[in-house]
């Protein structure tokens, strides 16, 4: 059925259609029995693939990327689909408007997107004030990154500041660091730059009673020999996993026309493209650590055999989005049927 209205939805701005959905997704939270039917026609009940990563119990291995609930507003909503768990943000310690529009293009005919949003967002107090009052129904994971205007040099703070305001609200921990929209973000993927990111938020989660996971988000681009060395120091520092991958800088696998693609300018890519990338990546990474490192797999996963081929790979997880937005919100749903169906 999403199908058949999808080209009617596809006529509108993408962003404008993000804020729609985000505002019906509230409304059907406020109209009585709406979240009940959203459950009964799309979340499984009790799944055979609950597993625990993380130290954390997952209903499923199913989650949403961040990006979508950038606020964190519609996570409990969102759960009803099906989803094992919810990505918020990214989030910074300060309000931020994110790039000039337009700031968001689709490429239907290869189930792609590309943005450079900037990390808009409300600020990580905001998101606070919400989950105060609406007490989450789903695993948590709190994206943070450090605001746009912060030089890299002080960058450890903003990480710092967002660690500790969002602590007592979620469950785990995604620190981008990779996010190819903001100016010199992917930069703090060099490991002096990490390292002193990192390092004080794990010497930070010491103060708290509760241990809450830290994941770092990587890019797809990165070389091998960078690679390595990421996946060297998060196997020395103690952090808990990896999320692969980010958006991309590359146009490859697009049929956009070279002037399209010229005038869309800069972005990251997402969707079908990207999901080569992302599967190479986990597998190497996987590999790499002989499995002592869990990874999430996100970036272009649109079909159920993908997801059980990256899982196959080595993830423990999976996150979806631009699948979500080209297959619908049955798209969890499906995927769990499959992996259900096939599981080993």
């Amino acid at each position: 059925m999403y199908k058949l209205f999808r080209p009617l939805i596809f006529l509108f701005n993408p962003e404008s259609c993000h804020k729609f959905i985000i505002r019906l997704l509230k409304f059907n939270g406020k109209v009585p029995f709406g979240r009940t039917l959203t459950r009964l026609i799309y979340k499984r009940k009790k799944s055979p693939l609950a597993r625990e990563v993380f130290g954390i119990n997952f209903p499923n291995p199913v989650g949403l990327a961040g990006g979508f609930d950038k606020n964190g507003e519609v996570y409990n909503e969102l759960s009803d689909l099906g989803f094992g768990f919810v990505e918020i943000g990214s989030l910074t310690p300060a309000p931020q408007d994110g790039n000039p529009k337009p700031r968001v293009f689709r490429s239907p005919a290869d189930h792609a997107i590309i943005n450079r949003m900037g990390i808009n967002n409300k600020g990580i107090r905001n998101a606070v004030e919400y989950i105060k009052k609406h007490k989450p129904e789903v695993i948590l994971a709190g994206n943070i990154s450090k605001n746009s205007s912060s030089m890299n040099e002080a960058a450890s703070k903003d990480y710092e500041t967002g660690f500790a305001l969002l602590y007592d609200f979620v469950d785990l921990f995604v620190v981008n660091i990779s996010c190819p929209n903001v100016v010199g973000l992917t930069d703090l993927q060099d490991i002096s730059y990490l390292s002193e990111i990192i390092d004080k938020l794990i010497a930070l989660r010491l103060y708290f009673d509760e241990y809450k996971p830290i994941l770092l988000k990587i890019s797809p681009d990165i070389p091998k020999d960078h690679l390595d060395d990421i996946i060297n120091y998060c196997m020395l520092s103690g952090i808990d996993g990896v999320v692969a991958c980010n958006t991309t800088r590359g146009r490859e696998g697009l049929t956009l026309s070279p002037e399209k693609i010229r005038e869309i300018g800069n972005g990251g890519l997402s969707g079908a493209p990207l999901y080569h990338k992302t599967l190479e990546t986990v597998r190497y990474i996987h590999t790499r650590t002989e499995g002592r490192l869990p990874i999430v797999a996100s970036g272009g996963i649109m079909t159920p055999e993908q997801a059980q081929e990256v899982l196959d790979a080595g993830a423990s997880l999976i996150e979806l989005y631009s699948g979500m937005i080209y297959e619908g919100p049955g798209a969890v749903k499906k995927i769990l049927k499959y992996l259900e169906k096939h599981k080993k």
